[in-house]
């Protein structure tokens, strides 16, 4: 399948911000079951100071801006060819050893509720626990945007039984961990049935299984990623991963907003057979 993308990230201050700086995880790459076919990261009313590869292989950039500024307008935009490989990444790859992702970090610490929620799991191989791991987190939590922030914890959103993408990530990587599996927190793009305009990126959970290589689950919507996902970033848990991040010195007020998209994108062949078939 082949996906466009276009993801605006705004930021308006009351008055002139004397520096800010910027962490962008915006790019993908490619990899098993993806392909960039072009891919753009423009920003108005900053500079592009360094890009880079972070400890996780995610492509970062560093923008910041100084005295004068009040918006500041990142915009990222391109077409990425996906395929369908059952939630199948594959072997591990980069320089983080795999004893990295069994580390727990402050929004994945496994509490009373996680340890209950592995107890319950049943399944006579790994997969098949991780696969039962997935439903109950599912049925668990509902998708309640705006009943969690960024700063929720696994069990506090298991507690609460309500979250976002986010929540239902971090408590699968609290539970695969204490079961001695590496995990490690996926964010990026989702195409969604029947709706093109979007409000936020998505976040999965991926658990390295053995012959399998990394396995990806997402929770929240209770399926293995197939042809509609877009990965963009990897790491521990969501912090490592912001698409957006950063740092400003003032007191101005901030206000943010943010725009995406994501649809099937024709090639040109798909555009003249479907207007021959209009015209027929």
């Amino acid at each position: 399948m082949r996906l466009k993308i276009s993801h605006t990230t705004e930021y308006e201050y009351d008055e002139p911000v004397p520096y800010s700086l910027q962490r962008l995880r915006l790019t993908p790459l490619d990899g098993p079951g993806q392909k960039v076919l072009n891919w753009t990261v423009s920003v108005d009313g900053a500079k592009v100071e360094v890009g880079y590869p972070d400890q996780f292989g995610n492509r970062v950039e560093l923008v910041s801006t100084e005295d004068t500024q009040k918006t500041i307008r990142i915009t990222a935009t391109g077409e990425v060819e996906t395929q369908d490989r059952a939630g199948v990444f594959g072997p591990h790859q980069g320089f983080c050893p795999l004893w990295l992702f069994l580390r727990e970090t402050p929004l994945t610490k496994p509490g009373e509720l996680v340890g209950e929620l592995v107890k319950s799991l049943t399944g006579d191989t790994e997969l098949a626990r991780m696969h039962t791991l997935m439903e109950a987190i599912h049925a668990r939590v509902d998708y309640i945007p705006g009943t969690t922030t960024t700063e929720t914890t696994a069990e506090e959103a298991l507690a609460a039984k309500t979250g976002v993408c986010q929540d239902h990530t971090h408590i699968f990587l609290a539970a695969a961990r204490s079961l001695e599996n590496p995990a490690r927190y996926v964010s990026g793009y989702l195409l969604m049935d029947g709706q093109t305009e979007q409000v936020a990126t998505h976040a999965w959970a991926e658990v390295h299984l053995p012959g399998l290589g990394w396995v990806g689950f997402d929770a929240a919507n209770n399926v293995c990623p197939d042809e509609r996902y877009v990965r963009i970033a990897t790491g521990l848990s969501y912090t490592d991963c912001v698409p957006v991040s950063g740092m400003r010195i003032g007191i101005a007020g901030e206000h943010l907003k943010v725009s995406l998209s994501v649809a099937p994108s024709q090639t040109p062949s798909q555009s003249q057979q479907g207007q021959s078939q209009t015209q027929g």
